[in-house]
């Protein structure tokens, strides 16, 4: 019998573009001789839907119109198994049973733990990290304090809020000029280098904040590298065991590796392939010893903010003093990082089934731990005008 895998992805989410060429990728590239696959499309107005036309890509650049044809449903679970389940109509009939959940998310609302938390109180089996390691991942300033904590190398950096900008501007401009120009500003929880601006000198500043402050209310204003090799590595596993894929050296046609070069790539006329689409070389032109630095720091990257399945951790080089940064990971990598699995010898649908059989595995093994108590203390209590009180005595 196979597997049903719900993949979801979309979302209200700026990257919801790059969540459906991830997921379809990825689809693309199951064993369907193990799996039977089942889309599950998050709109950007949130709501959800199911149905084949979700195979094919380019339903999406016309949905608005064609989503009459495909069914809205929500998941549920019910007797310890887990059910599509259509959310139009006076009958909510079940559509199909999901074994798996396969999130392929990007970006807040989906990829920051939303979506995960949601999965967690369902009891649903699913890929990737939970609640804690999606928030961490995606909030910048959050994973740094952590990285700081752990001792691991990250460049200096400032951050604040929306609110705090407006309210003392000129202390956080100071503090800036302190870090020294060039910096790079970003709004805090947002990836795909959405937001993001390269300030060269101070009349350029306030520009770039207001630009990230459009996309967050937390901003983050990083100490920029001069000298500068930006090169990512991937980590597959869970908490009790780490692999590390290839090394890349991504090349930007600017001062970072922007939107542009992740998903358009090849410009106007070009299918966008996601993250495989960036230009990159593989393995990156960087010393054995600095390489060997690299994987270990993803790994413990990895453990420190207790992340699960597969990620992307990003690395910044200073050329001339080799010193390597932590940048940031991507808990939902663009396109799950497949292409720096490949050249490692994991074709792509074998990292789709390790990160399904760790999902399963994983599952079983937290099912054997435990989470509630077959005794209820609230038997002969009675809430009472002045409180909770009890027959036998005060809750302790």
């Amino acid at each position: 019998m196979k597997i049903k895998v719900g993949v979801i992805f979309g979302g209200e989410t700026v990257e919801h573009e790059v969540s459906i060429i991830s997921a379809l990728q990825a689809i693309e590239n199951m064993n369907r001789d193990k799996y039977e696959i089942v889309p599950i499309y998050i709109a950007k107005d949130r709501t959800w839907y199911t149905g084949h036309m979700l195979f094919d890509i380019d339903v999406y650049k016309d949905f608005k119109d064609l989503k009459k044809y495909a069914t809205p449903c929500t998941l549920i679970s019910r007797n310890e198994k887990f059910y599509l389940q259509k959310t139009k109509g006076i009958f909510r009939k079940d559509i199909t049973d999901i074994d798996v959940a396969f999130p392929i998310v990007h970006g807040n609302n989906v990829e920051d733990g939303t979506l995960h938390g949601y999965l967690k109180t369902i009891g649903i089996p699913f890929v990737g990290s939970g609640v804690l390691g999606s928030a961490l991942g995606q909030d910048k300033v959050v994973m740094k304090q952590v990285f700081s904590a752990m001792h691991l190398p990250i460049v200096d950096y400032v951050w604040f809020y929306d609110t705090e900008y407006v309210e003392m501007g000129e202390d956080i401009l100071k503090s800036i000029r302190n870090l020294g120009y060039p910096v790079i500003v970003k709004p805090a929880t947002l990836g795909s280098s959405v937001g993001i601006t390269f300030v060269k000198e101070e009349s350029e500043l306030k520009k770039a904040i207001d630009t990230a402050i459009q996309y967050d209310q937390k901003i983050i204003v990083e100490k920029a590298i001069s000298n500068l090799i930006e090169v990512n590595c991937s980590v597959l596993g869970n908490y009790s065991y780490q692999e590390t894929s290839e090394i890349e050296e991504v090349m930007s046609t600017d001062e970072f590796l922007t939107y542009q070069d992740k998903y358009i790539g090849g410009g106007k006329g070009k299918t966008s392939k996601g993250m495989a689409s960036a230009s990159r070389i593989i393995p990156a032109r960087i010393e054995q010893s600095v390489a060997k630095e690299i994987k270990d720091l993803a790994m413990a990257a990895f453990r420190a903010l207790n992340l699960s399945g597969v990620c992307r951790v990003d690395f910044l080089i200073d050329k001339q003093t080799k010193k390597v940064y932590i940048n940031e990971p991507n808990t939902i990598p663009g396109s799950l990082s497949f292409y720096l699995w490949e050249p490692a010898g994991k074709r792509y649908s074998v990292l789709l089934d390790d990160l399904l059989t760790l999902a399963i595995k994983d599952y079983k093994e937290k099912r054997k731990k435990v989470y509630s108590f077959d005794t209820n203390i609230l038997s002969g209590y009675v809430m009472g005008a002045k409180g909770l009180k009890g027959s036998k005595g005060k809750l302790k």
